[in-house]
């Protein structure tokens, strides 16, 4: 048996939403430290390639929703255990925040089960890194109050209560993996009651030269969106700090429509 004083360690860290400027010094740090960095395809590639030690093993997980030919959780946690165990320091690196949405629990897991060390380091997470570079503060004064954070697919399996909830609220809504089934979304919000013209942002990319936002209305949503192919990663913020896009859009880039398409 090995004892944790032979195995190595493992960081779990958030590589922020895109812009390779928008990670933390102790992410930084710890890159250049690691032995063996597990990276997912929507971490920018120039973090790990400017920050890396030259001799670190470099292991692309792929993660991917949609996508059955990505990397299993079962795959990248066995690879965690044989790198650890070998008493190496393994950077397990994803886009954005650790805690939103990343199945880190299935990582954390994977660490106690086999008593090995572990350190998570936060990062910028999507809804923070599109909603600041798309001018559109999550909360604002007579706009929002709050925020709620949350996923949708076909598969969701929202209450009907809880669907006249988000409808109802006044929170800011911010949907992650949710671009795929935009009209639907938007069908379910408008059938309990949300007001038509709330507006609703896509916006692709964010943070980086491919950013692109999309601007359109519950009541508009299948008319402006129906035929769009929504690059991945696209976010979702649906709520009346929409309409601060217009006043306060600083970001500017020179794309004219082209998707980036991460590893």
């Amino acid at each position: 048996m090995i004892s944790s004083s032979d195995k190595g360690k493992v960081i779990l860290a958030g590589a922020g939403p895109g812009d390779a400027d928008l990670i933390t010094l102790k992410l930084k740090n710890r890159l250049g430290e690691a032995d063996v960095i597990i990276t997912d395809r929507l971490v920018n590639p120039s973090i790990v390639n400017e920050h890396a030690r030259k001799d670190a093993l470099i292991v692309f997980a792929g993660k991917q929703g949609y996508n059955d030919a990505s990397a299993t959780r079962e795959k990248i946690s066995a690879l965690i255990i044989e790198h650890a165990q070998k008493g190496k320091k393994v950077l397990r690196l994803k886009g954005g925040d650790v805690a939103f949405f990343s199945n880190v629990l299935d990582e954390l897991i994977t660490c106690k089960q086999n008593n090995i060390p572990f350190e998570i380091i936060p990062g910028i997470t999507a809804a923070s890194g599109a909603s600041a570079y798309a001018g559109i503060p999550l909360t604002a004064r007579n706009h929002s109050q709050g925020v709620q954070w949350l996923t949708y697919n076909p598969n969701s399996n929202y209450t009907p209560e809880r669907w006249k909830e988000l409808a109802c609220t006044s929170d800011t809504l911010v949907f992650y993996m949710a671009a795929k089934n935009i009209c639907e979304l938007t069908a379910h919000l408008l059938r309990y009651n949300e007001s038509a013209d709330t507006g609703i942002a896509v916006i692709e990319q964010a943070t980086t030269i491919y950013q692109q936002v999309h601007i359109s209305s519950l009541k508009s949503c299948t008319k402006d969106f129906a035929d769009k192919n929504f690059g991945s990663p696209s976010l979702v913020i649906i709520g009346s700090v929409v309409k601060l896009h217009d006043e306060f859009n600083w970001f500017k880039t020179s794309n004219t429509g082209t998707i980036f398409q991460p590893l």
